[in-house]
């Protein structure tokens, strides 16, 4: 497995070794000892989820704060995103930073999000799934998060803004210096 890290520390772009032939490919997405080797330690994932969404969907920025916080090993299985992660670790020297990669089913890139971060990602595609691994359960009181057009975050979603989709609890989000003064 290729893997790269990201400017924000501990945050990693994974990809796997593919064998194609005239079958099909086949590829491990998931090595519990070679994550741990990368990372330096074994996140230990409890819970999967995924999601289907059409272009111009945008789901974030979302976390789970305090005791609940989770790292999460992020995929796509059908279709093409953009995935954002945004550095939010008090102290941390990218505090604010975000990174975006585009993840496929085409190119079967991974991000790895550590804890500490707020994530979300834009459909590119006609249609995604999206499929995530977390090492901590979800815990409906500990969700945090920030609006995904937060002009100090200025992220480039890649979907024009007359095209994005925003779930009405993304559309009420605080703002960034909000979720700061929190932190």
């Amino acid at each position: 497995m290729k893997y790269t890290e990201t400017k924000l520390s501990g945050c990693f772009i994974l990809e796997p070794v593919v064998f194609e032939d005239e079958r099909g490919y086949f590829f491990e997405s998931y090595n519990e000892n070679r994550l741990a080797t990368i990372l330096g330690y074994n996140p230990h994932f409890v819970q999967d989820n995924q999601s289907k969404s059409q272009f111009g969907v945008v789901r974030g920025l979302h976390m789970q704060a305090g005791d609940h916080a989770q790292a999460k090993l992020v995929r796509v299985l059908e279709g093409s995103v953009l995935d954002v992660a945004v550095d939010v670790r008090p102290g941390s020297p990218t505090y604010g930073q975000y990174v975006a990669v585009e993840l496929s089913a085409e190119n079967k890139k991974q991000l790895f999000v550590p804890r500490g971060f707020l994530h979300g990602f834009s459909v590119l595609s006609g249609h995604a799934v999206f499929a995530y691994k977390c090492d901590n359960k979800y815990n409906k009181e500990a969700e945090d998060g920030v609006h995904p057009l937060d002009q100090q975050l200025a992220v480039d979603w890649q979907i024009p803004a007359e095209q994005m989709i925003l779930s009405q609890k993304d559309k009420e989000a605080q703002s960034f210096v909000a979720l700061s003064n929190k932190l």
